[in-house]
């Protein structure tokens, strides 16, 4: 494994507010927290992971299209509440073809119905969905061992 691999992490709308919000849904990690944990789990790999959190739609959709071109290898993704609407989000990590993990704090599936459908699943690497913060990290540790299928 490379030891320039560079990770991006992307948080969706209202990740902000953990730690704050809702948390027999989300926990009580802050945004903060998380990402430092991500950053010191990077460095023990050699990697540089970046973290970009917006509420805004099109912020994310240009932090994903900018990986064209600032060498990211990898996308760690917690959509949000972009995971059951953006069809724009999904179009920028196709068009970018990077592979990608999509997170989610909570079970989405143990939730409403409409949380069941995401339009990011089926272009994924892998959905890790339940498991808390500890998701983002098992995201972030496939990713650092990520080498892409020939074929």
């Amino acid at each position: 494994m490379p030891n320039t691999r560079k990770i991006l992490v992307l948080h969706g709308p209202n990740l902000n507010l953990l730690g704050v919000r809702e948390p027999q849904h989300y926990g009580a990690d802050t945004l903060a927290t998380i990402n430092a944990r991500l950053a010191e789990l990077g460095q023990g790999y050699g990697a540089q992971v970046q973290a970009f959190q917006s509420n805004r739609e099109y912020e994310l959709i240009e932090r994903i299209q900018a990986t064209l071109s600032d060498g990211t290898d990898f996308i760690v993704i917690n959509p949000a509440a972009f995971t059951h609407t953006s069809v724009a989000i999904r179009d920028a990590l196709a068009a970018t073809k990077k592979p990608f993990v999509e997170v989610h704090l909570s079970n989405v599936h143990a939730r409403e119905a409409f949380r069941h459908h995401s339009y990011f699943s089926d272009l994924a690497v892998g959905v890790i969905c339940g498991l808390g913060a500890k998701g983002y990290e098992y995201a972030l540790r496939f990713a650092l061992e990520y080498t892409p299928k020939a074929g």
